[in-house]
């Protein structure tokens, strides 16, 4: 069986959540290219092709994940930018964050979040939570047309 791989941008402060998210994907093969944005702001850069990112390749990716307390701009506003764009608005986008507020969990589905998952504490349950959401997202899961592999 041939699986086609996709591209995930990951939008992440967090160093070893970062690392520890590329490590999950990366030993399960569940993406070609996992895009990193450090804040909110690289994250729009990125989506919108400014700033560093004004040469990268066209297309969006299979699914966004996306935490919620970023530097520069906020997930909440980062989400609220790509649903009101419909260029990306279209883009799975799955929030993958520490917060378990009600009220976050209620403001990203009002902003049409895609899922709201809560980072696992422990290390396994972290890595098998990256794992299950890679494997539906970026294999399972058919991308809205204009995503690229």
């Amino acid at each position: 069986m041939v699986v086609n791989l996709k591209r995930i941008l990951l939008v992440e402060d967090s160093p070893n959540d970062i690392e520890l998210t590329l490590e999950a994907l990366s030993e399960h093969n569940l993406a070609n290219t996992v895009e990193v944005a450090r804040d909110g702001q690289e994250a729009l850069d990125y989506l919108f092709h400014e700033g560093q990112f004004a040469d990268r390749a066209n297309g969006n990716p299979a699914v966004i994940l996306l935490d919620l307390k970023l530097p520069k701009v906020s997930g909440l506003e980062v989400l609220t930018k790509i649903r009101a764009d419909n260029r990306l608005k279209l883009i799975p986008v799955v929030v993958l964050t520490s917060s378990q507020e009600e009220r976050d969990r209620i403001e990203s589905y009002n902003l049409g979040v895609n899922a709201y998952v809560v980072k696992p504490v422990d290390f396994h349950a972290f890595i098998d939570a990256v794992k299950n959401l890679g494997i539906f997202w970026a294999i399972i899961n058919e991308p809205p047309p204009g995503s690229i592999a």
